[in-house]
């Protein structure tokens, strides 16, 4: 499935949910599913600048495919975060960097979240593009 696919379905997903307190319980939801980034993992190096709340974003390449592991101290940041690997996962670097993440305003994100929430809804997004960037590079 294309990384457009997978944008289209969450926000298709999330479109269902009647109101916004059953996105935010959606969100929690992705935040319990979300693997825990094991504690070696959790470094400075993988922390996100510009996010209020602990997050980490940690990336590797496999057969071509950026996987992402993350987590975070805050539930809905957890979940936000989780959010986000889900879409961007598994995919290339390229597919990465070509989609655009209008899937957030889609969501009503941006308008939804506090304004620190929504700075570090976009910090973690440009943290994932860094990665893509630089798996690019690297490649």
């Amino acid at each position: 499935m294309s990384i457009l696919q997978d944008m289209a379905r969450l926000v298709d997903e999330f479109q269902e949910l009647p109101d916004w307190e059953s996105r935010y319980k959606r969100i929690i939801a992705l935040a319990k599913e979300l693997i825990p980034l094991p504690e070696e993992q959790k470094t400075d190096d993988n922390k996100v600048r510009g996010c209020s709340s602990s997050v980490w974003l940690h990336a590797e390449q496999r057969d071509g495919k950026v996987i992402f592991l993350a987590d975070s101290d805050a539930v809905l940041v957890r979940g936000l975060v989780a959010l986000l690997v889900k879409v961007y996962s598994g995919h290339t670097a390229n597919e990465i960097l070509a989609a655009p993440p209008d899937f957030i305003e889609e969501l009503g994100l941006n308008v939804n979240l506090s304004p620190n929430r929504a700075n570090g809804l976009t910090a973690m997004v440009k943290q994932i593009m860094i990665y893509a960037a630089a798996f690019t590079a690297k490649n």
